[in-house]
């Protein structure tokens, strides 16, 4: 009875140690779910192919993208680099702002990287 205790004293103190490691690593990094939903919803009308084929692809890129950007990262890159294309008067603003296509570009750099390990495009 007593070493059965200590087993399940073992396991319990195992389990608390893994969650410790494992939740530190992506708690504070995650993405909201409503932004990994708009990013593959996003991709997959982009893309021309089987609905569930690009529906794993698609998710794929995203979560290579989290892994190599925090969610400021990506959110201040994507932002800068959607108001780059804005023509205009108000595109010249963001054009003017001394590290846009820096980020735009850092971006860029991360998503070709995601798609080509998810074996998309």
């Amino acid at each position: 009875m007593a070493n059965r205790m200590a087993l399940i004293a073992g396991a319990v103190a195992a389990t608390s140690l893994l969650a410790g490691a494992v939740l530190p690593a992506w708690a504070g990094e995650d993405y909201p779910t409503r932004e990994r939903v708009e990013y593959v919803l996003g991709c997959m009308r982009d893309r021309e192919g089987p609905q569930q084929e690009l529906l794993y692809k698609c998710s794929c890129v995203i979560d290579k993208i989290a892994e190599q950007m925090s969610y400021e990262e990506f959110t201040k890159d994507a932002t800068t680099s959607n108001a780059l294309s804005i023509g205009g008067e108000r595109g010249e603003v963001m054009r003017a702002y001394v590290d846009g296509r820096r980020l735009a570009r850092e971006l860029r750099a991360v998503e070709k990287e995601a798609r080509k390990a998810c074996f998309l495009d």
